[in-house]
C-alpha cells in the first residue's frame, strides 16, 4: 500500500494523469464547437498540454504567455508577408524569422519565447491562405485548451510539491552530515583531504543545494492560487524553514571545514598542549552532523539529545581552547574560527526548530 502511495505522489505521475485528462477534455469540446473552429479541434489539446505544469500558478502564467507568443507570431508573419509579398519566399522566410527571433528576447514570455517564430512559420506555411482565419482559430482553440488546463490543475489534486521537496530536503540533509563525518573519521586517522580534493567531494553537496532551492521555490509558487494551499500551510512552512536553516548551515559548514582542511589546526601548535586536539575536534563535528540529519518535529527527544551531545562536544573543544597556552599559532585561529562556526550552526539548527515549534 505504501509503494502505491508514493507513487501516487510522484509529480510526473500526477502531471500525467492532469494533462491526459485536460487533453481529452479540450478536444471533446473543441469537436462540439461550430465551424471552422471544429475543423482545427487538434490545436485544443495542445493548448491543454502546454498549460499542465506542476503548479497552479505556473500552468496559468504558461497559459498566457504562450498564447501571446503565438498571436505575436501570426501578426508579425502576416504584416511582413503583405508587405514582402513581390520578394522570394526565402527571402521572407528569413525576415520574419530572423524578427521574430528578435521578438522572443522580450522578457516577459520567459521560457515561452519560442513560440514566436514557431507560430510565425506556422502561419506561413499553414495559415498563409486565409491568415485571420488560422489566427483566430489557432490561437483561440489553444486559449480554450489551456484554460481547460489550468482548470484542470485547479481542481485535480492541486499539487504543492511538498514530497519532491521533503525529498530533497532529506538528501541534502544526509550529504551535509556525511560530509562532517567524513572529516571527523579524517582527524580521528590523521588524514585530512587536500584543499582541491575537498573542493571535489563538495560538488555533489552542491548540486544537492541547488536542487533543493529549486524544489523549495516551487513549493512556494504552488501556493499561488491553490486551494490546498491553507490546509498544507504548515507542511509547507516547515519545508521552507528546513531548507533556508540547511542552506545557511551548508555555508558555514563549508567554511569550518575549508578551515580544518586548509591549515589542520590539530597538528599545529596547539597540539603540542594537548595531543587529542583531533579527537575532540571530531567528536564536535560528530555532534553537529546528528544535529544535521536529525529533522524537526519527527522526533523532539532524539533532536534535543542530539543538540545536547553536540553542545557538549563543542563546551569540551572551546574549554581546549581557552585553556591553552598557544595563542599566536595560526592553528590556533583557525580552530577558534572553526568553533564559532559549529557554534553559528547550532544556533541556526536550534532557532529553526523553535520557530517551528512555536508557530
Amino acid at each position: 500500500m505504501r509503494p502505491t502511495k508514493e507513487l501516487l505522489r510522484q509529480p510526473w505521475l500526477q502531471r500525467g494523469v492532469r494533462a491526459a485528462l485536460a487533453a481529452a477534455l479540450a478536444w471533446q469540446v473543441a469537436v462540439l464547437l461550430p465551424p471552422p473552429l471544429a475543423d482545427y479541434a487538434y490545436y485544443a489539446p495542445l493548448g491543454a498540454v502546454i498549460a499542465v505544469h506542476p503548479t497552479v500558478a505556473d500552468s496559468a502564467a504558461a497559459a498566457w504567455r504562450t498564447v501571446v507568443a503565438i498571436l505575436l507570431g501570426f501578426g508579425l508573419a502576416a504584416a511582413v508577408h503583405q508587405l514582402t509579398a513581390p520578394l522570394p519566399g526565402a527571402l521572407t522566410i528569413a525576415l520574419i524569422v530572423a524578427l521574430a527571433v528578435g521578438i522572443e528576447q522580450w522578457p516577459v514570455l520567459k521560457e515561452h519565447a519560442s513560440w514566436v517564430s514557431f507560430a510565425a512559420v506556422l502561419m506561413l506555411t499553414v495559415g498563409a491562405a486565409n491568415p485571420a482565419r488560422y489566427a483566430v482559430s489557432y490561437a483561440g482553440l489553444t486559449l480554450l485548451g489551456a484554460a481547460i488546463g489550468v482548470l484542470v490543475t485547479t481542481l485535480l489534486f492541486p499539487p504543492l510539491q511538498l514530497t519532491a521537496a521533503q525529498r530533497r530536503i532529506d538528501i541534502t540533509r544526509a550529504l551535509l552530515a556525511q560530509h562532517l563525518r567524513d572529516i571527523a573519521s579524517g582527524l580521528r586517522r590523521g588524514e585530512v583531504p587536500t584543499p582541491g580534493q575537498w573542493t571535489r567531494r563538495g560538488q555533489a553537496l552542491e548540486s544537492a543545494l541547488d536542487r533543493m532551492r529549486a524544489a523549495e521555490a516551487v513549493v512556494e509558487r504552488a501556493r499561488r492560487a491553490n486551494p490546498r494551499a491553507r490546509r498544507w500551510g504548515p507542511t509547507a512552512g516547515r519545508i521552507r524553514e528546513q531548507s533556508r536553516a540547511l542552506d545557511r548551515v551548508a555555508v558555514l559548514v563549508d567554511d569550518l571545514t575549508m578551515l580544518v582542511v586548509e591549515f589542520q589546526p590539530h597538528r599545529r601548535g596547539i597540539d603540542r598542549i594537548d595531543g587529542g586536539t583531533g579527537w575532540v575536534l571530531a567528536d564536535a563535528l560528530d555532534g553537529l552532523a546528528r544535529v544535521v540529519c536529525t529533522p524537526y518535529p519527527a522526533d523532539g527527544h532524539e533532536r534535543l539529545a542530539a543538540l545536547e551531545e553536540a553542545d557538549d562536544a563543542l563546551g569540551r573543544l572551546t574549554t581546549l581552547l581557552r585553556t591553552s597556552d598557544v595563542a599566536d599559532d595560526e592553528g590556533f585561529f583557525a580552530l577558534g574560527a572553526v568553533s564559532v562556526g559549529m557554534y553559528r550552526s547550532l544556533d541556526t539548527l536550534r532557532t529553526a526548530a523553535l520557530d517551528r515549534q512555536s508557530s
